[in-house]
């Protein structure tokens, strides 16, 4: 599947000087308007983006982007081709560490770094036995082992219509560009299909922008364009926002996903008087909340399996979609929903 032309757009806007050993195919020209940035190691909510007075995420919703679904899978499986020694290797996120750079290019590597880990120890095993030989680099997150249809890998709980027979599942959505080193690596969304076969199952549903006035907007990129009107209002309430440091913001970030893991609400009110900031900019952070949802509601995909959170037998949406813009990754989730679980729960295994 090509790129579609709005990627080809953004593509052109940013110089790729810098990334000259990555072939310029359509298929790669796309990244560098966003990924001469970093590993893929953090996705921000956009509510708390603001809190600096950095408002590019309203921008964001505005502008093409790259939808996709986030899968609540673990750990995160770095796996492909070291540029470094034209191995294969299989890794955990520690792949990227700058000083310790940990990457397991044989089953001894793998004892000698995480046997004291007997769970992810096996994990990388399997991973290394069976995910197929290429020249790229992905990262995906692990789901589970096969032979069974219902698996809990992190808080959520995917259900499979038929007992998975692979031996692994992997749910891969980054791919990373490296001429010599992997701490040189830089991310981009994957868009491609990567293919299931006899040993692996991969889980990638397409997802896609429901315009409020039409058909699907495009194969799962485009841009949140019905919500202009309320962009446009919380651009001009910020004018009279007072914003913090990001010192500051750092420890409202901790308050905030303690009320979140606490089930409580956020109060604009309590916050100043705690001295941690004015009213003004947790009142903001509830209108940019109110967008991210209302941005949710327009997110679809085509999913093969359902989706529960912790024993609840009733299917939902899912953990959430990620988009990806110039301005970054950010997360497209209802916190109320599924973060308070998330922070309340350290399952994984496969679920019964």
């Amino acid at each position: 599947m090509g790129i579609p032309e709005t990627l080809l757009r953004l593509g052109k806007r940013v110089s790729i000087s810098q990334t000259s050993a990555i072939p310029t195919t359509p298929q790669t020209v796309f990244f560098t308007f966003v990924f001469s940035m970093t590993k893929n190691l953090h996705i921000e909510h956009p509510e708390d983006s603001i809190l600096t007075g950095d408002l590019s995420v309203l921008d964001a919703f505005l502008m093409p982007l790259i939808l996709s679904l986030k899968i609540d899978g673990a750990p995160a499986i770095v796996w492909g081709r070291n540029p470094a020694t034209g191995c294969q290797f299989v890794g955990t996120k520690s792949v990227f560490n700058k000083k310790k750079i940990i990457i397991c290019e044989t089953p001894s590597d793998i004892e000698k770094f995480y046997a004291h880990k007997p769970a992810l120890e096996k994990i990388l095993m399997w991973c290394m036995a069976y995910l197929p030989i290429t020249k790229n680099i992905y990262q995906g997150d692990f789901i589970g082992f096969g032979g069974a249809k219902n698996y809990r890998p992190n808080t959520l709980t995917y259900k499979f219509q038929e007992t998975v027979d692979a031996k692994i599942i992997m749910a891969p959505h980054t791919k990373y560009f490296a001429v010599n080193d992997l701490r040189d690596a830089i991310a981009m969304p994957l868009t491609e299909k990567l293919e299931s076969g006899e040993h692996v199952r991969y889980v990638q549903p397409r997802a896609y922008i429901r315009s409020e006035y039409g058909a699907p907007l495009g194969e799962g990129v485009d841009s949140f364009r019905d919500l202009e009107t309320l962009v446009d209002y919380a651009k001009k309430l910020s004018q009279h926002v007072k914003f913090v440091d990001e010192r500051t913001a750092a420890k409202i970030r901790v308050n905030i996903n303690a009320l979140i893991r606490e089930g409580k609400e956020i109060d604009s009110e309590a916050f100043a008087w705690a001295g941690l900031c004015d009213a003004s900019l947790i009142e903001f952070w509830h209108t940019v909340n109110e967008i991210k949802l209302a941005a949710l509601q327009s997110c679809k995909d085509e999913s093969d399996f359902q989706t529960c959170v912790m024993g609840d037998p009733e299917p939902i949406q899912g953990e959430g979609y990620v988009m990806v813009s110039r301005f970054g990754y950010f997360k497209i989730v209802n916190r109320r929903a599924f973060a308070y679980a998330n922070f309340n729960n350290g399952a994984f295994a496969v679920a019964r």
